[in-house]
């Protein structure tokens, strides 16, 4: 009996300690039902990848348990095309309830300040979306975030809010000298308080190139806007020494994904598995990709890009290129659209990528 007991505790010590680790968001879609399926997913710089697929119960209840990020980090819980973005901080437990007729627009989210302060940002900013605000409201909007953002520029809800998008334009523009300054605040706090998160090379990538666009765009600007609204060529080689020209390969193929990756970031082996499923169902219609890295170590590229179908190129000059500041990449992945030689659209958005092509193709 005894011995039955010691082993049942060791169990549940097992299983307990099996949980230990997960974060927790569970609540209501009211008027799903269980054929309804969501994704949780994670944001990795701009890029979202599945962290667990969820089915909704009967009586539209929903439970997710995942493995709590290293650092926080931003999640969104997405029905079709709409999501619901919140920060997890280690063990956070949140409950989120909305319905499924406005899924991403009348929703609560508790558990977190953080969680909170999320939601406030994404509400009001659907308010501003669209032209329903004035540019003096949209103005007193954003000096109210940036002083948000500024009494805790190290915080999860500053790196959101610093990369929102409203309207497909970032709120805070590094083209932008006053909103720049706020975006420094931010990669400087990370810099100094969170060297080791993955976001913050990210963020003094963004800051640095910022700031680089910023003193070419006070030089003579007679061939800038130009050159920023046409296809620049690229002559780099991939791993066997051979030179691609952009180019001739926008000239030889009906449509091209030109990406900027690295291949040692956290991202890199997902983002790379969604390029293979384009490229493997849109080759034989005329789709090629013309990938360059930017990675210090190039042995560790050349290894990686050997396993590529697609054109892989590698760039020395790694994050102080040129052709970065060229195509206002401010962070990486960052794919461009080329068709007939035209950059047609540029796609951040991993989750989105797929569907550009199939438009354009």
């Amino acid at each position: 009996m005894f011995k039955h007991f010691i082993l049942l505790f060791a169990v549940l010590a097992t299983l307990a300690s099996c949980n230990s680790n997960k974060f927790k968001v569970e609540g209501t879609v009211e008027g799903a039902t269980d054929t309804t399926q969501m994704v949780l997913e994670m944001s990795s710089n701009g890029y979202w990848f599945p962290v667990d697929s969820i089915s909704v119960g009967k009586n539209g209840t929903f439970s997710v348990a995942a493995e709590a990020p290293e650092f926080p980090s931003i999640y969104r819980l997405r029905l079709g095309d709409k999501a619901i973005c919140f920060p997890i901080d280690s063990l956070d437990q949140l409950t989120i309830n909305t319905r499924l007729a406005t899924f991403a627009t009348d929703y609560t989210v508790a558990g977190t300040d953080h969680a909170v302060q999320v939601m406030k940002i994404d509400k009001e900013a659907l308010q501003m979306a669209g032209g329903k605000a004035s540019p003096e409201e949209m103005a007193k909007w954003k000096h109210k975030l940036a002083e948000q953002i500024v009494a805790d520029p190290s915080g999860i809800v500053a790196y959101y809010a610093i990369n929102k998008y409203v309207d497909d334009k970032p709120l805070f523009d590094p083209l932008n000298d006053e909103d720049l300054r706020i975006i420094g605040a931010v990669a400087n706090a990370f810099y100094t308080f969170r060297p080791n998160d993955p976001r913050t090379d990210y963020l003094v990538t963004v800051l640095t190139q910022g700031q680089q666009r910023r003193r070419a765009a006070s030089a003579p600007t007679d061939t800038i806007e130009a050159e920023l609204a046409s296809l620049i060529d690229i002559k780099l080689q991939d791993y066997t020494g051979t030179t691609h020209s952009l180019e001739q390969v926008a000239q030889k193929n009906r449509l091209v994904l030109l990406n900027f990756t690295v291949y040692q970031a956290e991202f890199s082996p997902v983002f790379n598995k969604l390029l293979n499923d384009i490229y493997t169902k849109y080759k034989s219609r005329g789709l090629e990709i013309y990938q360059v890295s930017l990675d210090t170590d190039n042995v560790f590229w050349s290894q990686a890009a050997k396993n590529l179908p697609w054109i892989t190129v590698y760039d020395p000059r790694g994050q102080n290129s040129t052709t970065l500041g060229i195509y206002q990449v401010m962070g990486v992945p960052t794919t461009f659209i080329i068709v007939g030689g035209d950059i047609v659209e540029r796609v951040e958005d991993g989750s989105k990528l797929e569907a550009a092509v199939a438009r354009r193709i």
